[in-house]
């Protein structure tokens, strides 16, 4: 197979995806000389094993298998020299417009038009495929939300070469999604030990529809135990069955309380996370489930009545000013709608809200009309505002449609980013920056390979394709490229990544599934290109870097939004280090919050309420 002329449009941890032709793509395989796996020598050794296998699995892979199971159509093989005619891939259907099964569980993908219901149907679509997957004699295995896409209320499961079946064992897993009955449970994390089975499909199954209801798997939190010997690490919780649901688990902020749940599906979930109950997943639990809007205090819940409000009980106004310590809190939006993007430009506060089914403005001008849709993209530059679907985006103007752009997009997000003074957009493989005569080049990048965005004096991005990964920084305003940025290894499959900027420096994040774990990463580049700090963490754990998302940079340093408050970190010495808390701004802040620096104080946005707080 030759894949030079072929467009890459995909990267996981073990295989490149090119485009073949339109609707079918080929799965290409990670040899082991590969740069991601470079001085990784077990890596190496994987796909060595993986190649091997796949010469006799691939071409023993089942046939009738449900529909909405993306399977090899064809094998690509080595086409000349050392190996020549060796299995080294396969083609397969490309599904367009689906997002990642993770979407769901997301919180602004959520707000953005996916409803609980939508989540229910989903699952219903996806519990007809996994039953059909056991009908045929096949287990999916490592079953996570990567492995499914999306598209309206059908689920397509994908990365079908590591099912189970036969002679042929998934040897491969993720943390957050295998069956803890099949891990030693003598390790300080999950690690796979038994061959899978249904049930533990089922299990993973359970486990990604309580992630995309509640926004919390069944061993998120905090575990705090009031004794010291009943502390164990983060990682080792599964083993041990402390779940959420656990009193002494401090559960996340940004979560749906539990409580909203019917008490059959509650139930059910005790059962199989803290009572290893394993089995099909009953469909009444699904079809049952019926979900409302409480009238006096908004919640969504799938009960008879509200969890929250006693009936007929009046709601309690929230406080416009709260005082807590040295941090005054005044609440700047209420909630009236949904916040879709926000920023402080030019001396104030700027937000586009959508409110029934206008987007509005913060001056109150309605920008347009219309249903609001989870792959739209919005952003801010002064008084124009900037919305994107698929590969369009329209700049506006005020209430006035100013410009209208094709652009590039990155699976369905579009590429384009706006700070106070200018808007920069991918077009064709070349950003470009707006300006007064029309669009203006400033270098080629990838397209549909490439990620960007701009603050006010300089961007950075960076591309991918086949092996090559690069870093870039650029003038948002001028000509050229500088392409020099050095990234540490960027392994695995990128699941999420974003990006703050004060005036020189750039503080780039991204998340990434490496093996069987997700790993956060952070690096500090300045306009030059060069790169002052670097630091990891595990995705989800306590800590500033659990989540990538929920930071302001300011000066040198970073503010990042906790659950237990503002979190002020610095680079020193190549890493990158926590110097300051602000546990007084506790009440106000949770991880999903966005952070941004004005001059009366520093802003809160959450999905619904914009809320300033002064820090004296």
């Amino acid at each position: 197979m030759r894949t030079a002329s072929l467009k890459p449009i995909g990267k996981g941890g073990e295989a490149d995806i090119f485009e073949v032709s339109p609707g079918i793509v080929l799965k290409l395989f990670k040899a082991p000389d590969h740069p991601d796996y470079a001085g990784e020598p077990h890596e190496q050794k994987g796909a060595r094993d993986r190649l091997i296998e796949h010469q006799r699995k691939l071409p023993a892979f089942p046939r009738n298998l449900p529909g909405k199971v993306i399977a090899p159509l064809e094998l690509a093989t080595v086409a000349s020299g050392q190996g020549a005619g060796a299995i080294c891939g396969y083609t397969m259907k490309f599904v367009t417009g689906a997002e990642l099964l993770i979407k769901l569980s997301q919180r602004d993908s959520r707000l953005r038009g996916i409803t609980s219901q939508s989540v229910v149907e989903a699952f219903k679509d996806l519990r007809v495929s996994v039953n059909g997957l056991h009908n045929a004699g096949i287990v999916i295995g490592d079953f996570n939300d990567l492995n499914g896409l999306v598209k309206g209320s059908e689920v397509h499961i994908i990365d079908t070469d590591s099912f189970q079946f036969g002679q042929f064992y998934c040897r491969v897993f993720t943390q957050k999604f295998v069956d803890p009955t099949l891990c030693d449970p003598k390790k300080d994390a999950p690690l796979l030990s038994k061959p899978y089975n249904q049930g533990s499909d089922w299990y993973s199954f359970a486990a990604l529809l309580m992630q995309s209801l509640l926004f919390v798997g069944p061993y998120g939190g905090v575990y705090q135990p009031k004794s010291v010997k009943e502390r164990i690490s983060h990682d080792a919780r599964p083993l041990h069955r402390v779940t959420v649901f656990h009193p002494e688990v401090r559960y996340p902020k940004p979560a749906v309380h539990w409580k909203v749940l019917p008490d059959d599906l509650l139930q059910a979930f005790h059962e199989v996370f803290e009572k290893d109950r394993r089995g099909e997943f009953p469909e009444p639990l699904l079809s049952g489930i019926e979900w409302r809007v409480c009238p006096t205090c908004s919640l969504e819940h799938a009960r008879f009545a509200c969890p929250v409000c006693a009936p007929g009980v009046m709601g309690i106004k929230k406080e416009t000013v709260t005082v807590k310590g040295t941090v005054k809190a005044t609440t700047v939006y209420p909630n009236r709608g949904i916040i879709l993007s926000a920023a402080y430009q030019g001396g104030k506060l700027r937000y586009l809200a959508y409110e029934g089914d206008q987007y509005r403005r913060e001056d109150g001008t309605i920008v347009m009309r219309g249903r609001l849709e989870p792959t739209m993209r919005f952003r801010i530059s002064g008084s124009r505002t900037l919305i994107g679907k698929g590969d369009t985006c329209i700049v506006f103007e005020g209430a006035a449609e100013k410009e209208r752009l094709t652009v590039d997009t990155n699976g369905s997000t579009s590429l384009f980013d706006a700070n106070e003074s200018t808007y920069c957009f991918s077009q064709a493989g070349q950003l470009k920056h707006g300006a007064e005569l029309g669009p203006e080049y400033i270098g080629d990048v990838f397209p549909g390979q490439t990620q960007f965005w701009i603050g006010s004096t300089f961007g950075f991005g960076f591309y991918w394709a086949g092996r090559l990964r690069v870093g870039f920084v650029f003038d948002p305003s001028k000509r050229g490229l500088n392409d020099s940025v050095k990234l540490p290894p960027m392994r695995g499959q990128i699941i999420g990544s974003s990006c703050y900027f004060s005036k020189d420096r750039a503080w780039f994040f991204w998340s990434a599934q490496d093996g069987g774990r997700r790993i956060n990463q952070c690096i500090v580049v300045r306009p030059n290109g060069a790169v002052e700090g670097h630091a990891q963490a595990e995705a989800d754990s306590e800590g500033w870097l659990g989540t990538i998302h929920g930071k302001c940079a300011v000066g040198d340093k970073l503010l990042c939004a906790t659950d237990e408050g503002i979190v002020q970190i610095k680079h020193e010495g190549g890493g990158i280090v926590e110097s300051k808390r602000f546990p007084d701004t506790e009440p106000f802040i949770s991880t999903d919050a966005t952070l941004l620096v004005g001059s009366e104080g520093l802003y809160a946005v959450t999905g619904r309420e914009i809320t300033l707080l002064k820090i004296s």
